[in-house]
């Protein structure tokens, strides 16, 4: 075998349909996109979702709920993360001290949450608290400042 005598398996390959190529072709005419209607004209596109004027799936479907614009997005901390930044030695858990951490990005708002203990005296700082968490907090005998 050499490999100017290679050649594809019998029937692995087949001779591209050549349309518009006059009468003689068989394919010449309409060029197989049959007679009239958009999708016989050049430059037809089918319209996502279009089912062939049957009532769409999107628009049969009922829609529900809606989207706030004016949501404000949290990023949840719990009372046991400050306790456990509390133990690494922070006297004072602000935003700068999360971020520090790798615990916020800048730029979010912080929501301190009541879940976990918390029996370290420290003064936090965030954007909101929950009611719980600022009761435990004020309980351990440590402020909670909203910014």
């Amino acid at each position: 075998m050499k490999l100017h005598t290679l050649k594809p398996a019998e029937g692995a390959t087949k001779t591209r349909k050549r349309i518009g190529r006059g009468p003689g072709s068989g394919l010449g005419g309409t060029s197989t996109r049959g007679h009239k209607g958009a999708k016989a004209r050049s430059g037809y596109k089918k319209k996502i979702g279009f089912e062939g004027g049957q009532m769409p799936l999107q628009r049969r479907l009922p829609k529900f709920g809606f989207k706030n614009i004016n949501r404000k997005e949290f990023k949840a901390i719990n009372l046991s993360t400050i306790q456990a930044l509390a133990e690494a030695g922070a006297a004072k858990v602000g935003i700068e001290e999360l971020i520090a951490a790798g615990l916020v990005k800048a730029g979010q708002l912080v929501k301190v949450l009541a879940k976990g203990e918390l029996t370290a005296k420290v003064d936090v700082e965030a954007n909101a608290f929950s009611q719980a968490a600022e009761a435990a907090i004020t309980a351990a005998g440590g402020n909670a400042k909203t910014l």
